[in-house]
This record gives structure tokens, C-alpha cells and sequence, in this order.
């Protein structure tokens, strides 16, 4: 069957970011992203007939969120698979839409793991294999694959420092951002060391925070508050759960992921105007591209030199400044649809990229664990 363009998203929207009030809860902030995004679409909750949910903080976040939201939908979904799971609820809810499962789709996320810390919020999986070892997880998990491609293809510290930087840029011109001071190269090298080789500005922000996205077909999204996005392409695709059992350290389920979403979208990486790539350490964002296949396997990090990912270079990447500099609750995937979404209708205020027709947005999950790819095109794509 194919699906392309058959789905828009229609509204979108986070939370508050940052660090939230005292006895604030996930489900609050799930709330608030939902009314905000519905709001956004010109919608009500009375209008959702289809409930995507997942957190770190509840094992069954989609009954508690019905039940804080006061709906009773006749499809719900909680697959939980990291921060791809996001990616994946956007296929999941194509799939429910076109075959009458559901009318209406809302995604929803939310996390306090800067309010309540992220040990209190996001159980960590036992790995056997791993555990005797005592590794800082995830970050020493990450720096595995980053220490692999830096012995393997040459890549730099100084390198991914500038995927760092690059975030920086963004989210100066971002105003929700939680970081919004400039960062240069030897900020980042010269910064508390975590795992090798990452310093703490290699690695994610730790914040609270929601979103939200509003899903329905292209027929209904015509007469809605929102320019339509259509939902052109996804494509999912799974590794492995611990980073012991990763075939290559340096490729990840990209490759895959990202094929299915080319193939089933119509186009190709030269049509795609802009990238919003999980990025929960510099790495991500290197392997991402060459995954994806806009650059080839090992020069990921020459390709971002020279500011080509920043504000004003060749290929827009992380507008929002990312899970680096503007938000990261711990499972980031929403966040980066969000953004496409507000991209491919250019309201992005000062970091909106000019003419932009297709976005794609990659989640990842785990440790390089699970990885999705949605690529999204206004109108004019379609």
C-alpha cells in the first residue's frame, strides 16, 4: 500500500522546558504539550481517537495518560524503543489512519529528569555482560563508538567539537533553548572530561520536558488552522539492546531505517532541506550522516568541518540547537519532529531555513540501539 502523503501532521508543540516547577509531574507535561499542540491544530480533545505515548517514568504511560487527559480512544499505542519510539509512532499512526483505526493521532511525551534526577526516572536495563565492568552508562556506551571511528577513520576530537558548536549556533537563535551562550572548539575539548573522548559538551543537555504532535489524513488536515505536513516517508529499523552485542561500532540501523524512509518518500538525500538528527552526543549526529548517506562511511567528520552544519553552511542540521544546547528530557525523538514540522512550514522565526520543502527527523534509541527515520514535505513535495 502506499501511503506517501497519505497522513499530515497537524499540530505540534512542547511543554515547558527547562526545569520545571516542584511536584511537577510527566503526565503534567504531557498534558500541557497535548492541549498546546491541539490547540495548535486547531483541535480538541474530544477530536483524539488514537493515543501514542512513551516515558522512561511509567511503565504504562499510555493508560495514564488517557485517564489524566479524560479520553477514552478506540486505538493506543506505547512502544517503547528509546528515543526512536517516537519516529515509530509516526508509522505506527499512518498505519492507523489509513485503515480506520483511529480518525485523529496524538503523540505524546514527557519527562522530569532534571527536576527529579535521571537515576529517579529512567531505570537502566541490566546488561550482564557489561555490568561487571562498571561502565557510565550511557555516555561510556557512546564513547565506545566514538573511540572506534576516531582509531578507525581518523576523526577528531577537535572534529566532533564542532557538531557541539554547530548546536550552539542554533540554539542562540533559539529562544526556548536551554543553552544559549556562545561555545567555541576549545570550550568544548577544554570541558570536565566524562568518558573518553566526550567532555560533558559532547554529551546531551539533562532537562525536563514534554511535546506533542497531531496526526491526521490529508483530506481532514485541508480545513484545519495548520499548512499541512505530510507524513512522506518513515522507515524503522532495530540493532541490538546492549552495545556489547553492536555487529560494527561505527554503523548503526540507519542504514536500513533510512532506506525503507527514502524508498517509501520518493526522494532522495538531494532533495531533503533540512536535518533534524538525534543528537545525545556528538557522535550521533556523525554517524547519523553517514548512515543516512550524505557523506560516506568514515568522513563524517571532515564533512562537518568549517561550520558546514551551523547557521549559514551547506546543510542545515539540529535548527532547534538539539539535544546538545536546546532540550533533552532523555528521550528526544518528539523534539526533533517538532522542529521539522516548524521547518517545512517556515515558522521558525530567526533560525528558519529559507525554502524549505522536505525535512527528515532520525531517532535513535538505546545505545545506538533502535533507529527511525520520517522524512516530511509540504504541499508543494506531495
Amino acid at each position: 500500500m502506499d501511503l506517501r502523503g497519505k497522513v499530515c501532521i497537524v499540530g505540534a508543540a512542547e511543554s515547558d522546558l527547562g526545569k520545571v516547577a516542584n511536584n511537577t509531574s510527566h503526565l503534567d507535561l504531557i498534558g500541557q504539550a497535548a492541549i498546546r499542540a491541539l490547540d495548535d491544530a486547531g483541535l480538541t480533545l474530544q477530536d483524539v481517537d488514537g493515543v501514542f505515548a512513551a516515558t522512561s517514568q511509567s511503565r504504562m504511560v499510555g493508560l495514564g495518560t488517557c485517564e489524566y487527559l479524560g479520553i477514552k480512544p478506540n486505538f493506543i499505542d506505547s512502544t517503547q524503543i528509546g528515543g526512536s519510539s517516537f519516529m515509530s509512532h509516526v508509522s505506527h499512526a499512518v498505519a492507523a489512519i489509513t485503515t480506520g483505526k483511529c480518525k485523529v493521532a496524538l503523540i505524546v511525551y514527557g519527562s522530569t529528569q532534571r527536576s527529579m534526577s535521571r537515576a529517579a526516572t529512567s531505570q537502566r536495563e541490566l546488561a550482564w555482560y557489561e555490568d561487571p565492568f562498571k561502565p557510565m552508562m550511557p555516555p561510556s556506551a557512546y564513547a565506545m563508538s566514538a573511540a572506534r571511528h576516531m582509531h578507525e577513520f581518523g576523526t577528531t576530537r577537535e572534529q566532533l567539537a564542532e557538531i557541539a558548536v554547530a548546536a550552539r549556533k542554533w540554539a542562540m537563535m533559539n529562544p526556548v533553548a536551554y543553552n544559549r551562550d556562545p561555545l567555541t572548539i576549545d570550550d568544548v575539548l577544554n570541558a570536565p572530561m566524562i568518558s573518553y573522548p566526550f567532555t560533558i559538551r559532547d554529551c546531551c543537555l539533562v532537562t525536563d520536558g514534554g511535546g506533542a504532535i497531531v496526526l491526521t489524513s490529508a483530506d481532514r488536515a485541508k480545513d484545519l488552522k495548520q499548512p499541512p505536513v505530510y507524513v512522506l516517508g518513515t522507515g524503522e529499523q532495530i540493532g541490538h539492546a546492549n552495545i556489547s552485542s553492536m555487529d560494527d561500532m561505527t554503523t548503526t540501523a540507519a542504514v536500513e531505517s533510512g532506506k525503507k524512509a527514502f524508498k517509501a518518500a520518493g526522494v532522495s538525500k538531494g532533495d531533503i532541506d533540512v536535518l533534524a538528527l538525534y543528537d545525545a552526543f556528538t557522535i550521533t549526529t556523525l554517524l547519523f550522516l553517514e548512515d543516512l548517506g550524505f557523506c560516506k562511511k568514515g568522513e563524517g567528520g571532515s564533512f562537518v568541518e568549517n561550520g558546514r552544519i551551523a547557521p549559514g553552511g551547506d546543510l542545515p542540521v539540529n535548527t532547534s540547537g538539539g539535544g546538545l544546547s536546546y532540550c533533552h528530557p532523555g528521550m528526544y525523538g518528539l523534539f526533533l519532529l517538532i522542529e521539522a514540522t516548524r521547518q517545512v512550514r517556515g515558522q521558525c522565526g530567526e533560525r528558519q531555513v529559507k525554502d524549505v520543502d522536505v525535512a527528515l527527523a532520525h531517532g535513535n534509541g538505546g545505545v545506538l540501539s533502535s533507529q527511525c527515520t520520517v522524512i516530511l514535505g509540504n504541499s508543494s513535495a506531495v
